[in-house]
């Protein structure tokens, strides 16, 4: 098997626990990897009344820090694709962007809230 091949088989795993991860807390599943042109959203649920962005990072180690994670071009991706979802599905409440990392053998949780903020 390729390394590509592995990373990708260890990233669909992350995404996977990260959602059960959150329908255990409540929040519910919208859409995963949801695309428009080249930018995706790995997790997009609700939570309350709130739409809840949520970018998976799955790590075999964990040691990155929540700014390399999410880099300035990340982020904004994020933003603009979370905005052509929100026109497209017509989403008139308040968005909250999530990040959650999962690193190790076990796949350990961390989720961060308000990982970014909209007024970067």
């Amino acid at each position: 098997m390729t390394t590509m091949a592995r990373h990708h088989i260890l990233g669909k795993k992350g995404e996977d626990k990260a959602v059960e991860y959150l329908e255990r807390r409540g929040y519910t599943i919208l859409d995963r990897n949801w695309r428009v042109g080249h930018l995706e959203l790995d997790i997009v649920c609700r939570h309350g009344g709130m739409l809840v962005i949520v970018e998976v990072k799955t790590r075999r180690l964990g040691e990155e820090n929540v700014e390399d994670l999410l880099g300035w071009q990340k982020r904004r991706n994020l933003i603009k694709a979370a905005d052509a979802y929100v026109k497209k599905k017509g989403w008139a409440s308040e968005i909250r962007f999530d990040l959650i990392c999962l690193s190790g053998e076990d796949l350990e949780i961390e989720h961060i809230k308000e990982a970014i903020s909209i007024i970067d």
